[in-house]
Protein backbone atom coordinates (compact mmCIF):
# COMPACT_ATOMS: atom_id res chain seq x y z
CA UNK A 1 0.00 0.00 0.00
CA UNK A 2 1.25 3.45 -0.97
CA UNK A 3 1.05 5.75 1.92
CA UNK A 4 0.95 9.10 -0.12
CA UNK A 5 0.38 12.60 1.08
CA UNK A 6 -1.71 14.99 -1.06
CA UNK A 7 -1.18 18.78 -2.44
CA UNK A 8 -4.37 19.31 0.15
CA UNK A 9 -2.60 17.93 3.03
CA UNK A 10 0.74 19.58 2.57
CA UNK A 11 -0.81 22.73 1.33
CA UNK A 12 -2.50 22.63 4.89
CA UNK A 13 0.18 21.37 7.05
CA UNK A 14 1.81 24.85 5.07
CA UNK A 15 -0.70 27.28 6.11
CA UNK A 16 -0.95 26.07 9.40
CA UNK A 17 3.04 27.07 9.87
CA UNK A 18 2.64 30.02 8.22
CA UNK A 19 -0.40 31.55 10.06
CA UNK A 20 2.11 31.18 13.09
CA UNK A 21 4.99 33.04 11.69
CA UNK A 22 5.89 35.85 9.82
CA UNK A 23 8.84 34.20 8.21
CA UNK A 24 8.48 33.30 4.90
CA UNK A 25 11.86 31.20 4.46
CA UNK A 26 13.41 31.01 0.94
CA UNK A 27 16.09 28.47 2.55
CA UNK A 28 15.48 25.12 3.79
CA UNK A 29 17.78 23.42 5.75
CA UNK A 30 18.08 19.68 6.76
CA UNK A 31 20.14 18.94 9.69
CA UNK A 32 21.71 14.91 9.61
CA UNK A 33 22.93 13.27 13.12
CA UNK A 34 24.74 15.15 15.30
CA UNK A 35 24.89 18.38 12.75
CA UNK A 36 21.28 19.98 14.63
CA UNK A 37 23.16 23.28 15.61
CA UNK A 38 22.80 24.98 12.49
CA UNK A 39 19.37 25.73 13.68
CA UNK A 40 20.94 26.90 17.06
CA UNK A 41 22.06 30.08 14.74
CA UNK A 42 19.02 31.28 13.25
CA UNK A 43 18.03 34.85 14.47
CA UNK A 44 14.42 35.18 16.04
CA UNK A 45 13.60 31.65 15.83
CA UNK A 46 10.06 30.72 15.88
CA UNK A 47 9.92 26.78 16.50
CA UNK A 48 7.76 23.92 16.41
CA UNK A 49 7.87 20.19 17.49
CA UNK A 50 7.39 18.11 15.22
CA UNK A 51 4.57 16.00 17.15
CA UNK A 52 2.37 19.41 17.21
CA UNK A 53 2.47 19.94 13.23
CA UNK A 54 -0.54 18.38 11.60
CA UNK A 55 0.40 15.42 9.81
CA UNK A 56 4.22 15.60 10.69
CA UNK A 57 6.54 12.68 11.23
CA UNK A 58 8.16 12.11 14.66
CA UNK A 59 12.12 11.65 14.70
CA UNK A 60 12.90 8.36 16.81
CA UNK A 61 17.04 8.77 16.44
CA UNK A 62 19.07 10.11 18.92
CA UNK A 63 21.22 12.90 17.30
CA UNK A 64 17.94 14.37 16.05
CA UNK A 65 16.04 16.95 18.26
CA UNK A 66 12.81 17.00 16.28
CA UNK A 67 11.97 20.55 15.90
CA UNK A 68 10.99 22.57 12.89
CA UNK A 69 12.88 26.18 13.18
CA UNK A 70 11.90 29.24 11.64
CA UNK A 71 14.08 32.24 11.64
CA UNK A 72 17.05 34.50 9.97
CA UNK A 73 20.56 33.20 9.08
CA UNK A 74 22.65 36.50 8.68
CA UNK A 75 19.36 38.47 7.82
CA UNK A 76 17.99 35.45 5.17
CA UNK A 77 14.84 33.99 5.53
CA UNK A 78 15.27 30.04 6.43
CA UNK A 79 13.72 26.87 8.25
CA UNK A 80 15.24 24.58 9.59
CA UNK A 81 14.61 20.53 10.43
CA UNK A 82 16.50 19.86 13.64
CA UNK A 83 16.07 15.80 13.22
CA UNK A 84 15.09 14.09 9.60
CA UNK A 85 13.13 11.03 9.02
CA UNK A 86 14.74 7.30 7.67
CA UNK A 87 13.77 4.23 5.82
CA UNK A 88 14.96 2.49 8.81
CA UNK A 89 12.65 3.69 11.22
CA UNK A 90 9.18 2.16 9.64
CA UNK A 91 8.01 5.47 7.81
CA UNK A 92 7.25 4.85 4.37
CA UNK A 93 9.69 6.80 1.61
CA UNK A 94 6.77 9.08 1.02
CA UNK A 95 6.32 10.31 4.55
CA UNK A 96 9.88 10.80 4.86
CA UNK A 97 9.68 13.09 2.28
CA UNK A 98 6.49 14.72 3.44
CA UNK A 99 8.89 18.02 4.97
CA UNK A 100 10.25 18.27 1.73
CA UNK A 101 7.34 19.41 -0.27
CA UNK A 102 5.94 21.29 2.67
CA UNK A 103 8.85 23.42 2.20
CA UNK A 104 7.85 24.09 -1.47
CA UNK A 105 4.55 25.01 -0.44
CA UNK A 106 6.25 27.57 2.20
CA UNK A 107 8.14 29.08 -0.39
CA UNK A 108 11.21 27.96 -0.27
CA UNK A 109 13.52 27.79 -3.37
CA UNK A 110 16.81 26.31 -2.00
CA UNK A 111 17.09 23.24 -0.18
CA UNK A 112 20.07 22.52 1.60
CA UNK A 113 20.69 19.43 3.35
CA UNK A 114 23.62 17.28 5.67
CA UNK A 115 24.28 14.19 6.70
CA UNK A 116 26.61 11.77 8.28
CA UNK A 117 28.66 9.55 5.92
CA UNK A 118 31.05 6.59 5.55
CA UNK A 119 33.75 6.92 3.68
CA UNK A 120 34.55 4.56 0.82
CA UNK A 121 36.72 6.69 -0.58
CA UNK A 122 40.50 5.75 0.62
CA UNK A 123 41.33 9.07 0.13
CA UNK A 124 38.86 10.14 2.78
CA UNK A 125 39.81 10.99 6.13
CA UNK A 126 37.39 10.99 9.58
CA UNK A 127 36.14 14.54 9.63
CA UNK A 128 36.36 15.55 6.02
CA UNK A 129 33.42 17.40 4.68
CA UNK A 130 32.03 16.41 0.95
CA UNK A 131 30.43 18.08 -1.52
CA UNK A 132 27.79 15.77 -2.87
CA UNK A 133 28.10 16.15 -6.64
CA UNK A 134 25.96 12.91 -7.52
CA UNK A 135 23.90 10.18 -5.72
CA UNK A 136 23.44 6.28 -6.63
CA UNK A 137 19.30 5.33 -4.44
CA UNK A 138 19.94 1.79 -3.67
CA UNK A 139 16.46 1.66 -2.29
CA UNK A 140 15.25 3.07 -5.43
CA UNK A 141 16.60 0.32 -7.80
CA UNK A 142 14.24 -1.74 -5.84
CA UNK A 143 11.14 0.55 -6.28
CA UNK A 144 11.89 2.33 -3.38
CA UNK A 145 11.31 5.88 -4.45
CA UNK A 146 9.57 8.92 -2.96
CA UNK A 147 7.26 9.32 -6.75
CA UNK A 148 6.04 5.86 -6.66
CA UNK A 149 2.46 6.48 -6.91
CA UNK A 150 -0.27 8.95 -8.27
CA UNK A 151 1.95 11.85 -9.59
CA UNK A 152 0.16 15.59 -8.70
CA UNK A 153 1.51 17.81 -11.33
CA UNK A 154 1.28 20.90 -8.81
CA UNK A 155 4.51 19.41 -7.38
CA UNK A 156 6.35 18.28 -10.88
CA UNK A 157 6.22 15.77 -13.59
CA UNK A 158 5.73 12.03 -13.61
CA UNK A 159 8.99 11.76 -15.20
CA UNK A 160 11.49 14.21 -13.42
CA UNK A 161 15.44 14.73 -14.68
CA UNK A 162 17.70 13.46 -11.91
CA UNK A 163 20.98 14.00 -14.19
CA UNK A 164 21.32 17.66 -12.63
CA UNK A 165 20.10 16.45 -9.17
CA UNK A 166 22.40 18.86 -7.18
CA UNK A 167 22.99 22.37 -8.69
CA UNK A 168 26.27 22.40 -10.00
CA UNK A 169 26.38 26.62 -9.39
CA UNK A 170 26.12 25.72 -6.03
CA UNK A 171 28.49 23.17 -5.79
CA UNK A 172 31.11 25.70 -7.17
CA UNK A 173 29.81 28.26 -4.45
CA UNK A 174 30.45 25.87 -1.93
CA UNK A 175 34.10 24.85 -2.59
CA UNK A 176 34.61 28.83 -2.97
CA UNK A 177 33.41 29.77 0.54
CA UNK A 178 35.35 26.65 1.55
CA UNK A 179 38.46 27.76 0.11
CA UNK A 180 37.72 31.24 1.50
CA UNK A 181 37.03 29.94 5.22
CA UNK A 182 40.16 27.94 5.08
CA UNK A 183 38.55 24.34 4.97
CA UNK A 184 40.56 23.81 1.88
CA UNK A 185 42.39 20.46 3.42
CA UNK A 186 39.22 18.94 4.57
CA UNK A 187 36.79 19.92 1.73
CA UNK A 188 35.98 17.09 -1.13
CA UNK A 189 33.56 16.37 -3.38
CA UNK A 190 31.85 13.24 -4.58
CA UNK A 191 28.80 10.61 -5.12
CA UNK A 192 27.04 9.39 -1.99
CA UNK A 193 25.27 6.24 -1.85
CA UNK A 194 22.23 5.44 -0.08
CA UNK A 195 21.22 2.56 2.10
CA UNK A 196 17.71 1.23 3.51
CA UNK A 197 19.65 0.69 7.39
CA UNK A 198 19.56 0.52 10.08
CA UNK A 199 22.17 -2.22 10.31
CA UNK A 200 25.80 -0.71 8.93
CA UNK A 201 27.09 -2.25 5.87
CA UNK A 202 28.84 -5.54 5.33
CA UNK A 203 32.94 -5.78 3.93
CA UNK A 204 31.41 -7.06 0.82
CA UNK A 205 28.73 -4.51 0.64
CA UNK A 206 31.22 -1.57 0.95
CA UNK A 207 33.68 -3.15 -1.40
CA UNK A 208 30.65 -3.23 -3.70
CA UNK A 209 29.67 0.34 -3.13
CA UNK A 210 33.19 1.38 -3.87
CA UNK A 211 33.75 -0.35 -7.23
CA UNK A 212 30.32 1.32 -8.47
CA UNK A 213 31.49 4.52 -8.07
CA UNK A 214 30.50 6.02 -4.35
CA UNK A 215 32.74 7.65 -2.54
CA UNK A 216 30.32 7.83 0.90
CA UNK A 217 27.83 5.79 1.68
CA UNK A 218 25.03 6.59 4.14
CA UNK A 219 21.18 6.15 5.09
CA UNK A 220 19.00 9.23 3.75
CA UNK A 221 19.40 12.38 2.09
CA UNK A 222 18.54 10.86 -1.32
CA UNK A 223 14.83 10.00 -1.26
CA UNK A 224 14.49 14.26 0.04
CA UNK A 225 16.77 15.49 -2.97
CA UNK A 226 14.59 13.40 -5.51
CA UNK A 227 10.92 14.71 -3.89
CA UNK A 228 13.09 18.40 -4.03
CA UNK A 229 13.94 18.35 -7.41
CA UNK A 230 10.58 17.10 -8.47
CA UNK A 231 9.07 20.12 -6.96
CA UNK A 232 11.56 22.63 -9.35
CA UNK A 233 13.74 23.27 -6.21
CA UNK A 234 17.53 23.78 -6.40
CA UNK A 235 19.76 21.08 -4.00
CA UNK A 236 22.97 21.68 -2.25
CA UNK A 237 24.18 18.45 -0.14
CA UNK A 238 27.06 17.94 2.58
CA UNK A 239 28.57 14.97 4.00
CA UNK A 240 30.39 14.79 7.17
CA UNK A 241 32.38 11.69 6.88
CA UNK A 242 32.50 10.55 10.39
CA UNK A 243 33.97 7.10 10.12
CA UNK A 244 36.03 5.13 7.29
CA UNK A 245 33.93 1.99 6.48
CA UNK A 246 35.38 -1.44 6.94
CA UNK A 247 36.30 -2.99 3.80
CA UNK A 248 39.08 -5.44 5.38
CA UNK A 249 38.56 -8.87 6.85
CA UNK A 250 41.59 -8.57 8.88
CA UNK A 251 40.02 -5.67 10.52
CA UNK A 252 38.92 -5.25 14.16
CA UNK A 253 37.40 -1.75 13.40
CA UNK A 254 33.70 -1.46 14.11
CA UNK A 255 30.97 0.92 13.32
CA UNK A 256 29.08 2.70 15.71
CA UNK A 257 26.46 5.45 16.15
CA UNK A 258 28.69 7.05 18.69
CA UNK A 259 31.60 7.75 16.50
CA UNK A 260 29.02 9.44 14.56
CA UNK A 261 27.79 11.82 16.96
CA UNK A 262 31.27 12.15 18.10
CA UNK A 263 32.91 13.62 14.64
CA UNK A 264 29.41 15.60 13.91
CA UNK A 265 30.53 17.67 17.44
CA UNK A 266 34.18 17.87 16.02
CA UNK A 267 33.78 19.30 12.94
CA UNK A 268 29.86 20.53 13.11
CA UNK A 269 30.72 24.04 13.75
CA UNK A 270 32.79 24.34 10.68
CA UNK A 271 29.90 22.77 8.74
CA UNK A 272 27.60 25.30 9.93
CA UNK A 273 29.85 28.34 9.73
CA UNK A 274 30.44 26.89 5.66
CA UNK A 275 26.55 26.98 5.35
CA UNK A 276 25.82 29.99 7.31
CA UNK A 277 27.90 31.94 4.34
CA UNK A 278 26.28 30.36 1.74
CA UNK A 279 23.21 31.34 2.46
CA UNK A 280 24.02 35.16 2.65
CA UNK A 281 25.55 34.48 -0.75
CA UNK A 282 22.33 32.96 -2.30
CA UNK A 283 19.87 35.66 -3.86
CA UNK A 284 15.76 35.06 -3.50
CA UNK A 285 15.59 34.52 -7.16
CA UNK A 286 18.40 31.71 -6.91
CA UNK A 287 21.15 33.65 -8.29
CA UNK A 288 24.47 33.90 -6.80
CA UNK A 289 25.73 37.33 -5.47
Amino acid sequence: MISSYSYDDCKATADWLLAQTDIQPRVGIVCGSGLGGLAEMLKDQVAFNYKDIPNFPQSTVHGHAGRLVFGTLKGRACVCMQGRFHLYEGYAVQRITLPIRIFKLLGVETVILTNAAGGLNEDFKVGDIMVIKDHINLPGFAGNNPLVGPNDERFGVRFPCMSDAYDRELQQLGMDVGQELGYGDFLKEGVYCALGGPSFETIAECRMLHKLGADAVGMSTVHEVVVARHCGMRVFALSLITNQVVMDYDSEEKANHEEVLQAGKQRGLQMEHLVSTMVTRIEHNNSYI
